[in-house]
Order: structure tokens, then C-alpha cells, then sequence
């Protein structure tokens, strides 16, 4: 039996426990690589079963330990199978430039960042000028290789037709360097367009339906989606809503506000604001939160009150969402389970390029907070 202090009392026993099990990782306890089971955890240091799973669990999120189904957990740098190959990957993200731009950039990372035992992650801006010749943004996924890299996660822009072209380039060069290439969250800009590479993505349609739902057990009559751009995440969203109403009853009548592109944020936010006032929607989805929050400061100029007269959803539960005086309800992103599977869809492309490309979908989770119960 350890004799374990677990420190003031208002400390979580869970992370005094994980810190006692982050030393004895770090000391080499575990050599041989697996570490206790929780039943261990909970016998060694007198705790319950539930604050043994949340101290590995912490372990998990800090990259020391990783979990094997039917296996265990081991210590990250020694899960890989002996012989296994280390790679080493690079993350590109085409995010909306803006204030919330960096935030939106974590969320994507930092799944990849946690699996610590399948590689080395390298996060790479790729930002090029309007006119930049095709050759030098090929050029780009030639150093990449050149300096290493195995393959490619790409999170595609949606801005604008002209970042597209970029982004078909740059793939152009990721082939012809032979990197292989798995997209991330969502496909190459355009209305249905077919799937060319690999594709790991949240659930959109699954968030649409459940953040319509939501709303209308709230009892909300009008509720509106809103769209900025013609990419899979937003007509997947939009997918869910339609099918949520339908399911609803046949006197639903859609309310889908597409944002026009050559809108910048300080324009779209108040237009609109102006649209919701003008349908009286009582409820609306956003395409993500920070877009959310400029939506309810534009309602209340107005003389709306959220969520009495309007609730308001938002996307992908970025900082800003929780840090708002009001907490913006969302549908959130899930990182982790995405990056692992970007890995596994990676590792099975190197080991068979000639497959078919795959859509590999993972639902997120519903978060409810004041923007629609109040």
C-alpha cells in the first residue's frame, strides 16, 4: 500500500494522484511500458474507481500514457509495437483569418498534439499571396518532403475561389512529391463536390440534427441556419437541420440564411442580426462561436434579448464560447477522436494507395449553456 498525500483539501484527489503517477512514469517505475489498471490506482492510493479512471485519464490528455483496447494503458514511448515505424506528419490548417483564428487553429492541433506515440507532429502555416504562381505553392509540398515529412493533414480553405485553387496546387505538388494527403474536418470548397482524398471529419450532419432538435424542444417555432460557404461543413449542417424539421412535422418551414461572401466580420455579424429580426426567428445556428457571439451583441443593440426572444447556438466550442458573458451553447469539435482517426486513415493509405478515398465521420457533443435556456 503507497502512502500517499494527497495535499490541501480543496486540491483534486485526481490530479494529486495523476502528479504521484506522472513521477513514478518519469522516474522509470514502469520500464517494462504497461502502467496499473485502474483497479490498481484505486487500491494503491485508496480511492475510488472513479477518481483512479479521471487521474489515467489526465495522464492520457498530458500525452504520458496512451490506451490499447483489450491491452491496457502503456507509457506513450513504449505503445508502439517493437519495430514499429516512427513517422513524422505535418498539420496544415487553411483557418478563416480573423481575431479567433489562432483558437480555431488549437482546436484542430490539439488532438495531434496528444498522440505523442504515433509520430512527431509538425504544424505548418501555409499562407501564400493572391497571384502566387502555381509552381511556387507546388513547391511548398516538395520541402515538406524534402525535409522529411511522411504525409500530409490538410484542413482546406473555404474563404474564396482563389484559395481553393491554391489548395488544389498545393495538393498537386503533395502528389506529385508523393506525399499522401488525408483532409481533415472538411472537403475541398464546392457545392457537392465528389471526394478525391481521404476525409476525417466531425459529424456536421449529426450536429445539425441535434442542435435543431435542441431547439425546437424548447419550443421554438422559427429557427434558422446559417451558411457563409459552399464546403461540406456547412451543407452537412445544413443536411441535419432540414432533416431535424422534417421529422418535426410537415408545417416546418425552413429558415436558411446564407452569408454573402464578400462580407467581412464587422458587416456579416449586424447583417445578420438584421436577417433573424426580419424572419422572426426565434432561434439560430451558427457556423461557429465566435460568429455566434458577434450575432447576440448585434441582437441585443437591437433591443432582442437571448435567448427569450432569440437562442442562439454556435459551433466547434471554441474559448470564446465559455469566456462570454453570456456561455454560448454549442456543438463541439472532437479533436481527439479526429486525429486518431486521421492516423489510422493515414497508415492505411501508405499501406494501400490505390483504395478508394474514405468520409470518416465522428460525432461531437451537444454543450448546453445560457445562449438557449437562459
Amino acid at each position: 500500500m503507497s502512502h500517499f498525500d494527497s495535499g490541501e483539501a480543496e486540491y483534486p484527489k485526481y490530479l494529486s494522484v495523476a502528479e504521484d503517477l506522472a513521477s513514478r512514469i518519469r522516474a522509470g517505475e514502469w520500464s517494462h511500458g504497461k502502467v496499473p489498471t485502474v483497479r490498481d490506482i484505486a487500491s494503491r492510493y485508496e480511492v475510488s474507481s472513479f477518481t483512479a479512471s479521471r487521474a489515467l485519464q489526465t495522464l492520457r490528455d498530458r500525452g504520458l500514457v496512451v490506451t490499447r483496447n483489450r491491452s491496457g494503458s502503456y507509457i506513450a514511448n513504449e505503445a508502439q509495437p517493437p519495430g514499429a515505424p516512427t513517422h513524422s506528419w505535418v498539420v496544415v490548417t487553411r483557418v478563416s483569418p480573423g481575431p479567433w483564428q489562432s483558437a480555431s487553429e488549437a482546436v484542430v492541433k490539439v488532438g495531434f498534439e496528444r498522440l505523442t506515440n504515433e509520430g512527431t507532429f509538425h504544424f505548418q502555416p501555409l499562407i501564400f499571396a493572391l497571384g502566387t504562381p502555381p509552381s511556387d505553392i507546388e513547391r511548398a509540398a516538395f520541402a515538406l518532403a524534402d525535409e522529411g515529412a511522411n504525409g500530409v493533414f490538410f484542413l482546406p480553405s473555404r474563404i474564396s475561389e482563389e484559395l481553393r485553387q491554391q489548395d488544389e496546387w498545393f495538393l498537386a505538388g503533395c502528389r506529385k512529391a508523393r506525399l499522401p494527403v488525408v483532409l481533415i474536418d472538411r472537403n475541398l470548397r464546392g457545392e457537392g463536390r465528389p471526394l478525391e482524398y481521404d476525409l476525417v471529419a466531425s459529424d456536421h450532419f449529426e450536429g445539425g440534427l441535434r442542435c435543431t432538435e435542441h431547439l425546437l424542444e424548447l419550443g421554438r417555432q422559427r429557427v434558422a441556419c446559417i451558411v457563409a460557404s459552399p464546403t461540406s461543413t456547412h451543407s452537412d449542417r445544413l443536411a441535419g437541420y432540414l432533416f431535424a424539421l422534417q421529422q418535426s412535422g410537415p408545417r416546418r418551414e425552413p429558415c436558411v440564411i446564407r452569408v454573402p461572401e464578400n462580407l467581412d466580420a464587422r458587416e456579416t455579424y449586424p447583417w445578420i442580426a438584421e436577417q433573424l429580426i426580419g424572419m422572426e426567428a426565434d432561434g439560430a445556428i451558427c457556423y461557429q462561436d465566435y460568429v455566434a457571439v458577434g450575432v447576440i451583441l448585434e441582437l441585443f443593440r437591437r433591443g432582442r434579448n437571448v435567448p427569450r426572444d432569440v437562442a442562439v447556438i454556435g459551433c466547434d466550442d471554441l474559448p470564446i464560447g465559455q469566456s462570454f458573458g453570456l456561455g454560448v451553447t454549442t456543438y463541439s469539435y472532437p479533436s481527439d477522436a479526429i486525429a486518431r482517426g486521421a492516423v489510422q486513415r493515414m497508415r492505411h493509405r501508405m499501406a494501400r494507395p490505390d483504395d478508394l478515398p474514405a468520409k470518416l465521420l465522428f460525432p461531437g457533443q451537444l454543450i448546453v449553456r445560457d445562449s438557449t435556456v437562459g
